[in-house]
């Protein structure tokens, strides 16, 4: 009886255990690729690190270098800024002050374009009050804080009601910006679509000593909302 047992029990231990197939073949496709890959394993890491980059450029955040003197002193020609691409993805809006990267197709022209928001939809925005200061829904709006040292609010008057899904934009060196006021008689007198902002620029990353958090003003806290009542 003993002596027919043994050789069952050496057939038995005999056979591949199912888990240890199963572990060889859930690994077999990247280790392939890597026998496959010139450089092997660090190639590998190389691609999963563009693809996760590429993943985050399109969808999270993106770079954007100032392309022009617009937006002096605060953003410098050559400036790189991280644009926040999820910051109105689910529901939020751009506020007044907030610094926008927009696609100027149709509007500005074939190229993006960085600015601040000065007037949303419903907002009245007016150039400008007995001081020299633009008017946003009745309240005059003190910019000396970003504005280009010299500049004034405007040179050039307005009075507009910015239609709702807008928004209205200009440069903080208004000497040397083409924006909304430049483009009222245009199609969509100027007014950006909300749809078409890319993202809102929350920090400077380039070069190293202009590092900085971009925040939103104060100057805008005190603006009411479109229609409210105001004295």
């Amino acid at each position: 009886m003993d002596t027919e047992a043994q050789p069952t029990e050496r057939d038995r231990s005999s056979r591949p255990e199912p888990e240890a197939v199963e572990g060889r073949s859930r690994f077999a496709l990247p280790a392939r690729v890597v026998d496959w890959l010139p450089g092997g394993r660090i190639t590998l890491t190389l691609f999963a690190c563009l693809a996760f980059l590429l993943v985050l450029n399109t969808l999270v955040a993106q770079p954007f270098q100032i392309p022009s003197g617009s937006m002096e002193q605060g953003l410098r020609i050559g400036d790189r800024v991280l644009v926040n691409k999820l910051a109105y993805r689910f529901g939020a809006e751009p506020r007044r002050g907030d610094v926008v990267v927009f696609d100027g197709a149709g509007y500005f022209g074939d190229a993006d374009y960085i600015k601040r928001v000065v007037g949303v939809g419903g907002d009245h925005v007016v150039c400008c009050d007995k001081k020299g200061r633009i008017e946003v829904n009745g309240r005059s709006v003190d910019e000396t804080a970003f504005l280009y040292p010299g500049d004034t609010p405007s040179t050039v008057p307005f009075d507009v009601v910015v239609p709702g899904g807008r928004i209205f934009v200009l440069g903080d060196h208004r000497s040397d910006s083409s924006d909304s006021r430049d483009h009222l008689g245009s199609p969509g007198g100027g007014m950006i679509p909300v749809e078409k902002v890319i993202g809102r620029a929350d920090w400077i990353v380039w070069p190293y000593a202009h590092w900085t958090r971009l925040l939103r003003p104060a100057a805008y806290a005190r603006v009411p909302a479109a229609g409210a009542a105001h004295g």
